[in-house]
């Protein structure tokens, strides 16, 4: 029997700024939640879709934006909301390095044997 058929390896990502008081600024849920305002163009709904307030994921993002020192989100109104490019470029960079690291623990664990 193979690692595949009995276990799954899972890697769960935290970015922290050594700076910050947080032990974690950035994590798999907040990914999530930006990946949500790139696919509905809005924190409300993205909010929604994970069954998250509104108020809660507005405040989760004004918090990790100040831990890391940047602006991840650009508010329109009712127009809804996009990521700014730094938002993107670092999602896009949290995301290649999540899955990076799941497929060589993934690897690791194919060795294992019970």
């Amino acid at each position: 029997m193979n690692m595949n058929d009995s276990v799954k390896c899972v890697v769960r990502l935290r970015v922290c700024n050594p700076e910050s008081d947080t032990k974690s600024a950035f994590g798999h849920g907040t990914a999530q939640l930006l990946q949500g305002i790139v696919e509905l163009a809005s924190l409300n709904q993205a909010a929604k879709r994970m069954g998250m307030a509104y108020s809660k994921a507005w405040k989760s993002i004004k918090a990790t934006e100040a831990h890391l020192g940047f602006d991840l989100i650009e508010r329109h109104a009712q127009h809804g909301s996009v990521l700014t490019e730094k938002g993107q470029r670092f999602l896009d960079c949290f995301l290649r390095a999540e899955e990076a690291a799941n497929r060589a623990a993934e690897e690791v664990f194919r060795e294992w044997e019970p």
